[in-house]
């Protein structure tokens, strides 16, 4: 009994081990096919019509805020 309770101890810790991995695959491999499929998606759209195309906002700007590191 005590073999086998050894045997689940070590499988239990290498599943808690490797969950993380294995979470991180699948959610990898979920952004992948979401980046696949709007890839297809703007190929098959086309290129976008430049007139229409939204203009870029110039950003704002910050005034230099004092740190307590420059005195």
């Amino acid at each position: 009994m005590n073999t086998f309770l050894n045997y689940l101890v070590v499988a239990a810790l290498f599943a808690l081990v490797l969950a993380p991995v294995a979470l991180g695959v699948a959610r990898e491999r979920r952004i992948d096919r979401q980046l696949r499929e709007a890839e297809r998606g703007r190929r098959a759209a086309g290129p976008p019509e430049t007139g229409s195309a939204a203009q870029p906002v110039p950003a704002a700007r910050r005034p230099q805020l004092r740190s307590w590191a420059r005195v």
